[in-house]
């Protein structure tokens, strides 16, 4: 049986590896590149640690980790393997991206994507709750794909990565949980319990 994970385990989960990008990129030495290749490869071993630590204390891993993971070893094993830091820098872009496209179909189809991906996370709520939840969460993902496209653009348009990094974890972490806070009102009058936990989709 799957356990349901505590507020904290799950913002350990979510903000450790992009705390760890940020770290290593701050404290690693050496030219610009060098210390983006060593952030890269620390991201990558956290979010495969954060995964690893879901498994063994949960016996699962949400859906939204898997995409998260699976696309931060694809574009940091490019990063590496080129020199060449856009792709890790336009990751996020892409998983934002594709998460608006999904939670965009679900709502077209009249299919329950969102709830498939939460699960538990929301007990209660009504259909139409998970509609407007869909919708919203929809839209905050299509604005931060512009947000992330804009960021990089403007703060790490070489191989510098500290200002973009530090905007994803000051500016973009708060935002993502301010966002998910913000939408309780509307959820409790559609139904949710009171007890729910808050489900925060991984960092990007």
């Amino acid at each position: 049986m799957k356990k349901e994970p505590s507020t904290l385990f799950r913002l350990a989960i979510d903000i450790g590896p992009i705390a760890v990008f940020f770290a290593a990129n701050q404290l690693a030495g050496g030219p610009q590149i060098a210390r983006a290749l060593i952030a890269t490869a620390a991201f990558m071993v956290a979010i495969l640690a954060a995964m690893a630590v879901s498994w063994v204390r949960l016996r699962h891993i949400s859906p939204m980790l898997w995409l998260s993971g699976g696309l931060v070893i694809v574009f940091g094993a490019l990063t590496l393997w080129f020199h060449d830091t856009t792709f890790i820098k336009v990751k996020p872009t892409l998983v934002y991206a594709m998460f608006a496209a999904v939670l965009g179909y679900g709502l077209a189809s009249g299919r329950p994507t969102l709830k498939m991906m939460l699960e538990a996370a929301y007990p209660g709520l009504d259909a139409t709750g998970w509609r407007k939840l869909t919708r919203n969460w929809a839209v905050f993902f299509v604005v931060m794909a512009v947000v992330n496209e804009v960021a990089w653009r403007t703060m790490a348009p070489g191989d510098d990565l500290t200002r973009w990094t530090a905007f994803k974890l000051w500016a973009v972490t708060p935002a993502t949980l301010i966002f998910a806070f913000a939408n309780i009102p509307m959820l409790l009058r559609h139904g949710l319990m009171a007890e729910a936990p808050v489900e925060v989709p991984p960092e990007q």
